[in-house]
């Protein structure tokens, strides 16, 4: 893939980002779009968002489960980018007309108090870590009728769309990070109960392995930065007037609706 490619790709999933607007996926037409293509897609989707006044204030794991990245076929989770445009106060409104297809996942936030560089262990990871947080992701993929690859998704930047993040932080030694009980409610109703155990069996051994796949870019986490360390339940679609609240045992509550 060449640099005009790259570009003109980039082009197609920011413009889909911006207007909600559902596309067929990018190796339908370019099927030599390969993974490090993909987030080479990515990084230019991000340089644009960049040129209009965004930041970058983080990252977010995808495909953390061990039994989906079996099913998938790949070895490695996913990432992409958040950016301050993303981010939702707790407690606030997202707008479901600002999106395709919206669906929220139950997550586990880091925000770090140094940079993070790899090769690190989970245990070097977590030395980083400045505090723990609950925290909901809203993912979009703008794919029509939900057909794409996993080299869709990377270039469409994990399907990111917005995040929330509780108010209440704990330090990494004052929670028992790898078996969070966590519950999802919509409307009162539960809907998802799940483990931290679920994000990559350990949601530190995660992190590590986005500072590793970074350092393969010769790129770093910096101090401050938000990671979203992946999902532990099945994602559920969101529509007008939902409320979502999400519980996670010693982290408390986090908690959003659809306008």
């Amino acid at each position: 893939m060449n640099h005009e490619q790259i570009q003109a790709l980039a082009l197609v999933v920011d413009e889909a980002a911006q207007t909600a607007t559902s596309i067929s996926m990018l190796t339908a037409s370019v099927p030599e779009l390969d993974l490090e293509g993909a987030y080479d897609v990515q990084r230019a989707s991000m340089a644009l968002r960049s040129a209009r006044g965004e930041r970058v204030i983080g990252m977010k794991m995808g495909l953390t489960s061990v039994a989906k990245m079996k099913q998938m076929g790949v070895h490695n989770p996913i990432y992409g980018h958040l950016t301050d445009a993303m981010r939702v106060n707790d407690g606030a409104a997202i707008i479901k007309s600002e999106h395709c297809h919206p669906r929220v996942e139950p997550e586990i936030a880091f925000v770090l108090a140094r940079e993070l560089r790899g090769p690190v262990t989970a245990q070097q990871a977590l030395e980083a870590v400045g505090g723990v947080y609950a925290a909901l992701e809203i993912i979009d993929s703008r794919y029509r009728d939900f057909k794409f690859t996993l080299i869709d998704v990377v270039a469409d930047n994990a399907s990111s769309a917005r995040f929330v993040i509780g108010n209440t932080s704990r330090a990494v030694d004052a929670v028992e990070l790898g078996n969070l009980g966590m519950v999802m409610e919509i409307n009162g109703q539960v809907r998802e109960v799940g483990s931290s155990a679920a994000i990559l069996e350990h949601p530190a051994r995660s992190l590590a392995e986005l500072a590793n796949m970074l350092a393969e870019r010769d790129e770093y986490l910096q101090a401050g930065q938000v990671v979203l360390a992946g999902a532990a339940t099945a994602a559920v679609a969101v529509e007008v007037g939902d409320h979502v609240r999400l519980l996670i045992d010693t982290l408390g509550t986090v908690e959003f609706t659809v306008a």
